[in-house]
């Protein structure tokens, strides 16, 4: 074979190789055009970095500061992401020569006898002392881009170890804000608790005065001590499940629960934020999981061409430079170099490289349905985040009302049995209705509350992809 026609098998395997290159694939999933919830209102604003503030929460600041400062969940994904860097450096080297120098020195002597071919001394010479100097250098050549492909696979891990890191960071404050809320919401229920305990004993003093004076009976006075025994009963119920909600803050924020300072905010005092939620179409660069699911599938694809390149003939140069003598005065007097080529080509490994290749291709499109499934994820989310805060408006602006007629309802019975022009069962009746209603109202403002929380962190929080990407 003539040196031209190798030079043109050559440039035919390098276009072959580049023309197999896999593109990865699309994610195929169409999106809506509109969200399926309720529209928002005009003043709504789309979700900042910064989406906790809108709470109008001082405590909240405070708590999500410390949280990303101070969680052990947060500081493990950072130290991922110093890893996935290490790695991609690594994956870049082989694209450049590699250079090594390298200092020697020899001393043998001859302890006794002859000596050996082996040795550098006999007994006409019992000493020998050499120094060698070297610079080499090593190249391997990418022609079908297998190492340019290791790189990226590399790089695009990187990019999904940086975006899972900023999931957790946004799974982190979303759960901060939820467990805070709740906390605030137990407090408020406690307090609408020991309010209707009070009001429950108001009414069995009552039931007490009329039954000493004969007008009560003692199976009223019965109902009313039962009433007030379940109203107590409710408070170690609650104060149980708000200690259960501190100790959860806490472990989200890197700290034992002693250290929790008790909240002075009310859940009434926090603002409704208006929420933004764009098009379905933005979400695809507005979450954080996303991007890392597509960063993952790119990485895959990337591996399928380093599988391929893995069954072609790889060339590798080395050249090296040296010097060396017997003393170290002398060691650049006889200075040298050499020059070394090698091309190495599979034959037969039992099939393990095109089950590598295989391999390779069913990691990609396993990649492929986890990004879809992300997507669709997604898309749920923010549905069921829209629903959940339409349906928790909706019921709570009748629940204020109900929670007004009860009141009225209750003192209306209340002033009635004291003037005997009422029985005793229906002052039970309209405290229950009450209690029911007060604690009601609570469960449905907090349900508003974590609907903002859970619409901010469907949304990604207001995070969006850098536009610069940072290459190693």
């Amino acid at each position: 074979m003539t040196l031209p026609s190798r030079f043109s098998l050559l440039t035919l395997c390098v276009s072959l190789a580049a023309c197999t290159t896999p593109p990865m694939p699309a994610n195929g999933i169409p999106a809506p055009l509109a969200w399926q919830g309720a529209a928002v209102s005009a003043s709504a604003q789309r979700p900042t970095t910064r989406w906790w503030h809108a709470f109008a929460s001082r405590e909240l600041d405070r708590l999500v500061q410390h949280a990303l400062h101070n969680a052990h969940d947060l500081a493990a994904a950072t130290a991922r992401v110093r890893q996935a860097r290490a790695r991609a450096v690594m994956a870049g080297a082989p694209l450049l020569p590699e250079l090594k120098l390298g200092l020697d020195g020899n001393r043998q002597r001859l302890l006794h006898g002859e000596g050996n071919d082996q040795l550098d001394v006999s007994r006409n010479e019992p000493t020998s002392t050499s120094f060698d100097l070297q610079l080499s250098a090593s190249y391997e050549i990418d022609f079908w881009g297998g190492l340019r492909a290791t790189r990226e696979n590399a790089l695009r891990s990187l990019d999904a170890s940086r975006f899972d890191r900023q999931t957790v960071e946004l799974t982190l404050v979303s759960a901060v804000a939820d467990s805070y809320l709740q906390g605030l919401a137990l407090k408020e229920q406690l307090r609408i608790a020991r309010l209707n305990l009070r009001n429950a004993r108001d009414v069995l003093g009552l039931v007490e005065a009329r039954q000493r004076n004969g007008a009560a009976t003692r199976l009223e006075l019965a109902q009313q001590r039962s009433l007030v025994a379940a109203q107590q009963r409710q408070l170690p119920l609650l104060e149980q499940k708000w200690q259960d909600s501190r100790v959860t803050l806490a472990t989200l924020l890197g700290e034992p629960v002693q250290s929790l300072p008790s909240s002075q905010e009310a859940i009434a005092s926090l603002q409704w934020p208006a929420i933004g939620s764009g098009v379905p179409s933005e979400l695809l660069t507005r979450r954080p999981d996303i991007a890392a699911a597509e960063a993952r599938l790119a990485a895959a694809s990337a591996n399928v061409q380093v599988a391929r390149a893995a069954m072609l003939p790889k060339l590798t140069l080395g050249a090296s430079l040296g010097a060396g003598a017997n003393t170290v005065a002398h060691l650049f007097d006889s200075a040298y170099y050499t020059l070394t080529s090698g091309l190495v080509a599979p034959v037969f490994d039992n099939g393990r490289l095109r089950a590598a290749g295989e391999l390779a291709e069913a990691e990609q499109a396993e990649m492929l349905e986890t990004y879809r499934s992300s997507i669709l994820a997604g898309f749920a989310d923010v549905e069921k985040a829209l629903n959940a805060i339409d349906g928790a408006e909706r019921q709570r602006q009748w629940q204020d009302e109900e929670v007004q007629q009860a009141r009225l309802a209750f003192e209306l019975a209340q002033q009635r049995y004291a003037a005997g022009a009422e029985t005793l069962l229906s002052v039970l009746e309209t405290q229950r209705t009450l209690y029911v209603a007060q604690d009601q109202q609570a469960q449905l403002r907090l349900a508003r509350l974590q609907g903002s929380v859970a619409l901010y962190k469907a949304l990604g929080g207001g995070w969006e992809i850098d536009p610069v990407h940072d290459r190693l």
